[in-house]
């Protein structure tokens, strides 16, 4: 008689995973893996009063590997097969609508990521064949659909059909971001044998009261001055409200009033408010790559190392799975997993992310980038420089911040100088009926104190308009006549024609993001020092420089362009009062050579009207104007401007209304049309000093990449346009860090390609040895 083999026979156990360096009875099994999972899935929603049912998915996912084909696999026999459709089709079957259409796109996602209503539904349709699990109920008991209900009511905001859609779709979005870290991390403690660097083990209070040290360090050393006054008080002001009740706050507050360390006060404050039910963190959202260091620095030096995460993804890992196949088959033999394992689930005390990660992971449907949505409630969020939420999808941000303020316990603080006029009263947000939108923030919620008096008390420059049009020579002529200047216009090949033009002047220094991270950051920190030292600074730069970066001239030259980045470019003029009683000069000009990428003509036109009806283009009342001409430009549809499926225009919360009915949204549609980014850069690693060199050195030669050295490359890395991508990996002027990545992690060979002074160099893309520069 020959034997079965061991995954034919129900008594013997089935499982989950394996490890290739022990014998079976050291694997996982499958029932061992589906507690684990539920488990910790259930512990991750029922912080929003989902945990049942997140609990149900947790234990129901992986059941299809209770197969023959699937255990063949495991055991080194056959190809990988399918096993997370057996596990959609039970709680279709077993459970009630909505729910079991809810759970059955998380399980039937939890690798491949959530998909749109036909690949799902096909998946679902018994005549779509897949291997028979009859083992899986030896292995799991499935919970009642009685105990899925949620633990508290969910509301939709405004209970409209939109809303009510809106919630649906991103309670979805909630439990399969449980369900996936729960997965992610079980598994990862089972390869690990139960040890995992995860998390970081600090509690808000503990940060809050280094907080308070430091800031009262600060305020014993600082100097007497009517600024550090000012800013005393607005510290004072925003902590006091600490206590109010979550939800949504402006925090309005002219640059140089300290407004990110008085954010971070009232966020660790408010959060802590409730000792027996604390928040769990402070996630902070910036425009700009470019000011996230900076920020994250402050933070640690206020805060200590072990308490900041710094995310801001230079690497596209999950693109790379797509282009391995994204098959469904579980991580065992998966090229990508170690770097997957490795993903940030944002399990953090505080959170410094770009609002590029931030907004693109609430419409994410991929598993990397959900992972740390349940992290996000019961958080408290700063959107720093507010004004620069994306336009095109600003209905869809504002719906998914309102409702994590409705159902998620998130508190949202609106933190900038210009703010952009979301509140329903103030009249800016309507639809094509005419209805107001936006959100529902009442004056009493602004943080800081007197918005209109901070302002005149921390105005450092005054705003001149030129008539008509102004030349590069010009400008070029002012460079030449003031020896520290800055000039920021609207495109990077403006910038580098200006450079050119002053290259031969004393400190001349252009700014761009084709420098990498790490460049930037040596060339501010020189700039600084000339400054302070008083020594030629003659400056052009991008828009890059604006948001946030500490630095200061006595003049600054501004491309016209919306009031909010005129105001940000007046923050860096006179940025600590140097200059007073004098004001700084800031001066708006319209260039000769149109460089203007089309998307920022709306904007300018808003200013321009602006510009001409206020005598202080920078005032809360003519910042609010601003935005009350913009949105009226453009429209509501103009805001929600998505192109869902085959329909342009269609926009996100319209694709969610029409598909409510049945849960069929589109969630892969909306993501691949929700990116903030057009055109979307390429990274490239650049060589560019010895550092750079030896992590590119151990990444190259590990056998599991160290997360230390791909964040050290993340400071050398640059994003370059989709034609130079390919030119140069065809040409091999860029070519794989290492072979098992394949294009996910690209290098530079050689520096040939970038110049010390403007950073990569794309006006010349023929390909050239480094030895052929040598004269």
């Amino acid at each position: 008689m020959v034997d079965k083999p061991p995954f034919e026979d129900h008594m013997v156990k089935y499982y989950a995973h394996s490890r290739h360096d022990a014998p079976p009875d050291q694997w996982e099994p499958l029932a061992a893996h589906a507690l684990a999972v539920g488990n910790l899935a259930a512990e991750f929603a029922e912080g929003f009063g989902w945990g049942q049912a997140a609990r149900a998915a947790g234990l129901l996912h992986d059941i299809g590997k209770a197969s023959r084909e699937f255990q063949a696999y495991i055991h080194g026999r056959g190809h990988s097969v399918d096993h997370s459709t057996m596990g959609a089709r039970v709680v279709q079957n077993e459970y009630k609508e909505p729910l079991n259409r809810m759970l059955a796109l998380c399980i039937a996602g939890h690798h491949a990521g959530l998909a749109d209503a036909e690949p799902l539904e096909r998946r679902l349709n018994p005549a779509n064949q897949i291997p028979d699990a009859p083992g899986w109920k030896n292995q799991v008991t499935t919970p009642p659909f009685a105990m899925l209900r949620p633990s508290r009511p969910f509301r939709a905001p405004g209970a409209t059909p939109e809303a009510s859609a809106f919630m649906q779709a991103f309670l979805v979005r909630m439990l399969f971001s449980c369900l996936v870290d729960a997965d992610f991390l079980a598994t990862e403690a089972f390869m690990s044998r139960g040890s995992i660097d995860r998390g970081v083990c600090i509690s808000l209070e503990i940060l809050k009261t280094r907080l308070d040290a430091y800031m009262q360090t600060l305020r014993q050393n600082a100097k007497p001055s009517a600024l550090n006054v000012v800013r005393a008080e607005i510290l004072d002001h925003v902590t006091a409200k600490a206590n109010e009740a979550p939800g949504f706050f402006t925090l309005t507050v002219p640059t140089g009033g300290g407004k990110t360390l008085a954010s971070l006060s009232f966020a660790l404050a408010h959060a802590t408010r409730d000792r027996e039910n604390p928040q769990q963190r402070v996630i902070y959202v910036i425009p700009f790559t470019s000011i996230i260091e900076q920020t994250a620095a402050i933070f640690r030096n206020a805060l200590g190392q072990d308490a900041v995460l710094e995310h801001h993804s230079n690497f596209d890992w999950e693109a790379a799975t797509r282009r391995d196949g994204g098959r469904d088959g579980g991580d065992e033999r998966d090229g990508f997993g170690t770097l997957r394992r490795a993903a940030e689930n944002w399990d953090a005390p505080i959170v410094v992310t770009t609002a590029v990660q931030f907004f693109e992971s609430l419409f994410a449907n991929r598993t990397s980038s959900c992972r740390k949505l349940h992290n996000i409630a019961n958080s408290v969020i700063v959107l720093d420089e507010a004004q620069t939420l994306p336009q095109p999808f600003l209905l869809p941000c504002l719906a998914a911040l309102d409702e994590l303020r409705q159902n998620y316990g998130v508190t949202v603080v609106f933190c900038t100088a210009t703010q952009p006029a979301l509140r329903r009263q103030d009249g800016a947000l309507r639809d094509k009926a005419g209805r107001e939108l936006g959100l529902d923030i009442s004056a009493a919620r602004e943080l800081a104190p007197r918005p209109a008096a901070l302002y005149a008390a921390l105005k450092r420059a005054e705003v001149t308009v030129l008539p008509g049009h102004t030349t590069d020579e010009t400008i070029a002529g002012r460079f030449a006549a003031v020896s520290q200047l800055l000039c920021i216009v609207n495109s990077r090949g403006h910038a580098r024609a200006l450079f050119d033009r002053i290259a031969g002047l004393p400190g001349a220094v252009h700014l761009t993001t084709l420098m990498c991270p790490a460049h930037r950051r040596q060339v501010l920190a020189e700039l600084r020092e000339r400054l302070k030292r008083g020594v030629p600074v003659r400056l052009v730069a991008t828009s890059l420089i604006e948001a946030g970066v500490d630095i200061s001239f006595p003049e600054v030259w501004r491309a016209m362009a919306g009031v909010d980045s005129i105001a940000q470019a007046a923050g860096r003029c006179n940025r600590e009062g140097e200059l007073l009683p004098e004001l700084g000069r800031v001066v708006v000009f319209t260039p000769t050579e149109d460089r203007t990428p089309r998307v920022f003509k709306v904007f300018q036109q808003a200013a321009a009207a602006v510009l001409r009806d206020h005598t202080d283009p920078l005032s809360p009342e003519a910042v609010g104007a601003y935005f009350r001409q913009l949105w009226f430009q453009k429209g509501s549809e103009a805001l929600d401007a998505a192109a869902i499926g085959d329909r342009p225009g269609r926009g996100v919360l319209a694709a969610l209304r029409e598909t409510a009915q049945g849960c069929r949204f589109p969630y892969e549609s909306i993501t691949r049309a929700f990116r903030l980014i057009d055109d979307v850069m390429q990274p490239v690693v650049v060589p560019w000093n010895e550092q750079a060199e030896r992590a590119l050195l151990i990444v190259a030669a590990a056998d599991k990449v160290p997360r230390n050295a791909l964040r050290t490359l993340q400071q050398f890395t640059v994003g370059i346009p989709r034609d130079a991508h390919r030119a140069w990996l065809a040409a091999g002027v860029i070519r794989p860090v290492r072979v098992d990545l394949g294009d996910a992690l690209l290098r530079f060979i050689d520096t040939a390609h970038y110049r010390q002074e403007t950073g990569v160099d794309l006006a010349d893309m023929a390909w050239r040895k480094a030895e052929d520069n040598v004269l």
